[in-house]
């Protein structure tokens, strides 16, 4: 039987069971990656179980509790039990950040259920090798803007070690001062994950890219792989005095990644209308598109 006692909360130390599981079943959306439930700890608590041979995960923000879907080859016994256990302990909406491939799987095996589409965490997922190249009229206006900066400005790509770690976290403290991070409880609790990253960023696996203008690093993103054919970008900050840089940062962060890794996923949109309009100039190869369980009988 499974028991909300059971489960047990994410911390650092947890991640060789992580990383253990994930090499045979690596998650899909970016929510569910390590890295990204430790970071963000003070914002949303993550806790885990294993259970069955599967992993289940419980997230609560805001004392608003949410399960998520088993990540790996579950059965029906076992989602029977999440069942039980999400509406007696979840909210109006208990299972949360569902698949297409899970919600097949759902509607196969269940009546009244239906589902709610999520669109604002939804993944944008691109082809590396296009973000790279930038080719093509779908990128012109990108080009223009990419080709303005660096007419204005010399600039250097390199990557984030130990040696300039240091200076990255100065920019990002930067960086939130520009922004004024904390004003806005939601870039207040960005500022602790980024930077928590950042602190540990050698034991998470992170990998990253900084572009340095002038001898000083003005804009940076954070990364890792997820899975097999694809990294996630968590972090990408660019400084507001050169206009065009993040045009720099996203497409040097895909010539690093374009030989090894097919796809980028650049996370959700989180229903921001700017970052949307962003996020779909770029040109989506595809999105993980999510759901949330309406009805459970």
């Amino acid at each position: 039987m499974l028991s909300s006692d059971d489960f047990i909360q994410v911390t650092l130390e947890s991640k060789p069971l992580f990383d253990t599981y994930y090499k045979k079943s690596p998650p899909i959306h970016s929510d569910n990656v390590f890295a990204t439930m430790v970071a963000w700890s003070e914002y949303a608590h993550y806790e885990y179980v294993f259970f069955d041979e599967v992993l289940i995960l419980k997230v609560t923000v805001d004392g608003i509790v949410q399960f998520r879907p088993p990540i790996g080859k579950f059965n029906k016994e076992t989602f029977d039990m999440l069942i039980k256990l999400a509406k007696k302990e979840g909210s109006e909406y208990p299972i949360s950040l569902i698949t297409e491939d899970v919600k097949e799987w759902i509607e196969k095996n269940y009546n009244s259920i239906s589902f709610v589409d999520l669109p604002e965490y939804a993944d944008y997922v691109y082809r590396s090798k296009d973000l790279a190249s930038l080719k093509g009229s779908d990128y012109g206006k990108i080009r223009n803007r990419l080709n303005k900066f660096v007419k204005n400005f010399e600039y250097a790509a390199e990557t984030i070690s130990e040696d300039n770690i240091s200076e990255v976290k100065r920019f990002l403290k930067r960086w939130c001062i520009w922004r004024e991070c904390e004003d806005d409880p939601l870039l207040s609790y960005e500022k602790k994950a980024v930077i928590f990253s950042m602190d540990h960023f050698l034991e998470l696996g992170l990998s990253g890219v900084a572009i340095r203008v002038n001898d000083n690093i003005e804009a940076v993103s954070i990364f890792e792989q997820m899975n097999p054919n694809t990294v996630v970008v968590h972090f990408e900050k660019g400084s507001p005095y050169y206009d065009g840089i993040y045009k720099v940062v996203n497409m040097e962060t895909a010539r690093v990644v374009e030989g090894d890794i097919s796809f980028i996923n650049r996370e959700s949109d989180m229903g921001n209308p700017g970052l949307r309009k962003a996020k779909k100039s770029y040109r989506p190869d595809h999105m993980i598109n999510v759901y949330k369980l309406d009805i459970l009988e």
